[in-house]
């Protein structure tokens, strides 16, 4: 069949299973957009407000849909405003692709209007990426590109194409995308034997689970693993819903802003698990202190996230779902009694708590979210004190149902995400948990949201202040609050109204249940503001650099500020 090179493009789009993409268009991708508009019943085009918000929409649809997810901008700045939502997705390990167009091959390397080198700005945070300067390799690179995005550790990738390439005229044979076979060839039996022997000798292990666990869809089987093993099980932001919040082995969140008890039971374990997770600076506080009593055991899909952070006493290499399979085949039932005993004391001396003085608190807002969606909910953070609070007391029940920018911390990327996370998942009720300083960075992608009829719910913890840089200036810069304050004169009701989103303003307690019910029956956009007191702080947390013996806790820090 002789079709041109935007034809083949679309083509092999639906040969992969695509059915939507986000994207914003230009001169360089007019043949693309050309295209994309034959094939509109086949393929649905989000336009987004800002070509970051079509990235970020793509992570979203991908980490809540476990699919590929696709955006397409144009040459030059369009390109360039992919970045952001590229490296977002590389850092969190999202299967992502990315197109863009660029100028003709007669015009490339000469400064020609909209050009730039897109795949050399990329190269450091794309899995791979490909420039197509001739037609006849498009469809092999567009199929590579989809197999690497999926195999092994996800990650995103780039397809940077000519405007000539898209059109060329070419011959297309239709092709079935390449399988995707877990990786089970570096799993090796005396990895697994050496893992087992740590299992079995351990006192008092326990257990870290990360992203990679969710990419993996490994909870089902790292779930009989906890229980067959009775042991204490944590999760990174990354791994939120890995595990049930309300499993009786789930100790919360590890890390800065993690639960005492997940953080001190990592002091004193003997074995300390880590699956499908990097021990990032977040986790891992300070390396030379982490887990000081353990032996520890890494199982990660890539080998290169072995030793990087954390020196390890055994490590298994490969797909975490199908090692936990084979760990809990050769495991017997084991009872740690005294172990859980400790545990269960630990989380009943020192629960998440938070100031209950009448105000509306961040941490209420959560709570009422749990209440009425009851964990069937998705939700998307924003990165910033509210990103930490959501992670505190959202309660998760399954995978793929708390999305957030672990790595990069992108303040900005959860709107789009949940705006993709809503088109992946339409049956689901869907919240965007923002502070008003992420709200100023995206909000002109509720235009999208109302322009596509996707009804997301947009909840603003609204504090008037860069929530967490200010809790930093405050505990360690004498309370020097540069540039923190965003004392605006911007009215979001107003704003939300322009935007003809339902807006609901929240500045008590008790207007929380009707502001969230409502939003859910309103059946369109929805943004609610929440007043905060710019004073709200994020306990515990463990000072950058500083170890778990240096966790400052609600109570210490109201101590403080008694003396």
């Amino acid at each position: 069949m002789l079709l041109n090179g935007s034809e083949i493009l679309v083509e092999c789009l639906k040969e992969q299973g695509v059915d939507t993409v986000f994207g914003y268009p230009g001169g360089a991708v007019l043949n693309i957009y050309d295209a994309l508009y034959k094939h509109q019943h086949e393929i649905k085009h989000y336009l987004t407000s800002h070509e970051q918000g079509a990235a970020h929409a793509a992570d979203g649809y991908a980490r809540a849909t476990g699919k590929v997810g696709v955006c397409i901008a144009t040459s030059g700045p369009g390109a360039c405003n992919l970045v952001t939502g590229i490296a977002t997705a590389y850092m969190d390990s999202i299967p992502m692709v990315a197109i863009t167009g660029n100028v003709g091959l007669e015009y490339l390397g000469k400064d020609s209007f909209q050009e730039v080198d897109i795949t050399g700005v990329t190269m450091p945070i794309t899995k791979h990426n490909f420039i197509v300067k001739d037609v006849t390799k498009l469809a092999e690179t567009v199929r590579k590109a989809f197999y690497i995005a999926r195999k092994g550790r996800p990650g995103p990738v780039l397809i940077d194409i000519t405007k000539d390439v898209t059109g060329a005229m070419c011959e297309y044979t239709k092709a079935e995308p390449y399988v995707i076979e877990k990786r089970v060839k570096t799993i090796k039996d005396e990895d697994l034997r050496s893992a087992v022997e740590l299992i079995k000798s351990a006192e008092k292990p326990f257990l870290y689970c990360g992203g990679g666990c969710i990419n993996a869809e490994a909870s089902v089987e790292i779930i009989k693993f906890v229980e067959s093993q009775d042991i204490p099980v944590s999760c990174s932001a990354m791994g939120l819903g890995v595990i049930p919040s309300d499993h009786p082995n789930y100790t919360g969140m590890i890390g800065m802003h993690g639960t005492k008890t997940s953080n001190l039971l990592a002091n004193e374990c003997d074995l300390f698990i880590a699956m499908g997770a990097r021990f990032s600076d977040r986790v891992a506080t300070n390396f030379k202190k982490f887990a000081p009593n353990a032996k520890v055991l890494h199982i990660d899909i890539d080998p290169a996230e072995i030793n990087k952070n954390i020196v390890t006493a055994q490590s298994i290499i490969g797909d975490v779902e199908e090692v936990c399979k084979r760990l809990n085949a050769r495991l017997d039932k084991t009872e740690r009694k005294e172990w859980l005993a400790e545990v269960n004391e630990y989380k009943a001396k020192y629960p998440l708590k938070y100031d209950h003085d009448g105000a509306l608190k961040p941490q209420y807002i959560m709570e009422r979210i749990n209440a009425i969606c009851k964990g069937e909910e998705i939700i998307v953070t924003e990165v910033g004190q509210h990103q930490m609070w959501a992670c505190q007391f959202i309660e998760n029940k399954y995978p793929r149902h708390f999305l957030t920018s672990g790595g990069l911390g992108t303040m900005g990327y959860g709107l789009g995400a949940a705006i993709g996370a809503k088109v992946g998942q339409p049956d689901k009720v869907v919240f965007n948990i923002a502070g008003d300083g992420c709200f100023y960075m995206n909000h002109i992608e509720m235009a999208t949201a109302v322009a596509n009829d996707v009804p997301i719910i947009e909840v603003v913890i609204n504090n008037h202040v860069l929530g967490m840089v200010r809790q930093w200036q405050d505990l360690f810069y004498d309370a020097r609050y540069s540039q923190t304050n965003l004392d605006k004169a911007t009215d979001f009701v107003k704003l939300g109204e322009a935007y003809k989103a339902q807006v609901f303003n929240v500045t008590k307690p008790e207007e929380v249940d009707d502001a969230i019910k409502g939003a859910i029956a309103c059946g369109k956009p929805a943004l609610i503001i929440c007043e905060i007191g710019r004073d709200e702080k994020v306990f515990p947390m463990i000072p950058a650099g500083k170890s778990c013996d240096d966790m400052i806790t609600l109570d210490e820090y109201e101590e403080m500020l008694q003396n």
